[in-house]
């Protein structure tokens, strides 16, 4: 069975010292590197990682080093009756050979709560020690209790010069690769396998695999791997996207701040890996009608427009054709200018709460009910009988006159308005007899400092 595995579980190292693209975690000198070496790995940790970056590869260079009982199960297809199992053993082999025991779960974030709190207790009493493996974040994906009591160690994708390192060792490897055999790889090829494989070891083995043993040996006896063998093992890179997991909030976290910052050419490569992948446009459609409120606001106005519109434009045509919209939406966005004014709501509700909400001036109250009993609306200046449109009143409750909660960015649109709340302001302020207040706090007192 050794012999006939896939070439990537053939050629998976056997010491530390084989181990590419992971020397943060376990380079000379580190902490994990120590433990293992010394054989002192009595706390739990948790590998975390993209698929092919080495998670099961590291467990089971812990398995061969330790002189621990080592447990391997898969969280797909273990349950609660599986791990009480091993539970009981590992407690009778540590009260008969005061031996201890290393559990390799692998998948772990695929357990549901109540199969990580069956773990936790016998984590926490020292019965086990358990390796965790997973693709997903720990913090989101694991308990806290067990990312408590754990090392949080994460895994990165390799580089491509790595990547090519490993080919180049698994067509050397007389033993578990193709070093006995005549397989002559073009450097293109090389580069293309090393470039697609997206940083996952596996992923380049694999093809490699495919291409050798699906390439007939020429007239001399040589199986010859070019790129046109190279691209059909290997025809697309797979793009690393969960719609559940970190992929997916990090992509879209990317391509948000990089229409945020004004940069479209970000913006249109996160969008397009994102459509790649396969996520819904809808979700991208309403992140950009909350981009244009938040980050765009008055600065350009028909920036909520023009995502409201693709948003409906997309519903009515769908894809292939609804790309249109929605690039035409993150451009638009993109370089349009930005304001975040918008969240000066935010400072009004603070007040609110801070305060409790104050009472509405009496002139400003309904007057089409309480007119005559209460002199409800008695003394309001009905602003178009002036000349501009406008002129000063009490608006605010008294405790808050001067106060101001928008401040105007001074960006394309808000520019203008700008101006204009400047002069408003000042009129109502001398009109009103009060000193302005900004961004909702309370004025200077100018005696202080004398």
């Amino acid at each position: 069975m050794e012999t006939e595995a896939p070439l990537a579980q053939r050629m998976r190292p056997r010491e530390l010292d084989d181990l590419l693209g992971q020397e943060h975690i376990v380079g000379p000198g580190k902490l994990l590197r120590r433990a293992i070496e010394a054989d002192r790995l009595f706390s739990s940790i948790l590998l975390w990682g993209p698929p092919g970056t080495g998670k099961t590869t590291l467990a089971q260079i812990i398995a061969h080093r330790t002189q621990s009982h080592f447990e391997t199960i898969s969280a797909v297809l273990a349950g609660i009756p599986e791990l009480r199992s091993l539970i009981q053993e590992a407690r009778e082999r540590r009260r008969l050979y005061n031996r201890r025991t290393i559990l390799f779960v692998d998948e772990v974030h695929r357990w549901n709560k109540a199969q990580q709190d069956a773990l936790l207790p016998h984590v926490e009493t020292g019965v086990i020690t358990l390796i965790g493996a997973t693709t997903e974040n720990p913090y989101f994906e694991v308990i806290k209790a067990l990312v408590s009591r754990s090392r949080v160690f994460q895994l990165r994708p390799l580089a491509e010069d790595q990547i090519s390192q490993l080919v180049d060792r698994a067509l050397r490897d007389p033993v578990h690769g193709y070093g006995a055999r005549r397989v002559v790889l073009d450097e293109d090829a090389r580069s293309h396998l090393a470039a697609v494989a997206g940083g996952d070891a596996r992923n380049a083995l694999n093809a490699l695999e495919l291409a050798v043993e699906s390439t007939p040996p020429g007239e001399d006896g040589a199986v010859h791997i070019d790129l046109d063998a190279a691209q059909e093992s290997i025809q697309q890179r797979a793009i690393l996207y969960d719609k559940d997991g970190d992929a997916h909030y990090d992509t879209i976290s990317a391509f948000i701040k990089s229409v945020r910052g004004s940069d479209p050419d970000a913006a249109l490569y996160w969008l397009a890996k994102m459509v790649q992948a396969g996520e819904d446009p809808r979700f991208i459609l309403r992140r950009l009608i909350i981009l244009a409120g938040e980050d765009i606001g008055l600065a350009d106005p028909l920036g909520l427009v023009v995502a409201t519109s693709a948003f409906a434009a997309f519903e009515n045509i769908g894809m292939p054709e609804g790309i249109y919209p929605l690039v035409e939406a993150t451009l638009y966005l993109a370089t349009a200018p930005k304001s975040n004014s918008a969240g000066a709501y935010f400072k009004a509700a603070e007040r609110i709460r801070a305060e409790g909400s104050g009472e509405v001036p009496v002139h400003l109250m309904d007057a089409s009910r309480d007119a005559v009993a209460l002199g409800h609306g008695k003394g309001y200046k009905y602003p178009h009988e002036f000349p501009g449109h406008f002129t000063p009143q009490q608006y605010l409750p008294r405790a808050l006159l001067g106060v101001t909660f928008y401040q105007p960015s001074g960006q394309g649109y808000e520019a203008q308005v700008a101006e204009r709340l400047a002069r408003w302001r000042e009129a109502q302020s001398r009109a009103l007899g009060t000193s302005t207040e900004e961004d909702g706090k309370p004025p200077a007192d100018p005696s202080r400092g004398k």
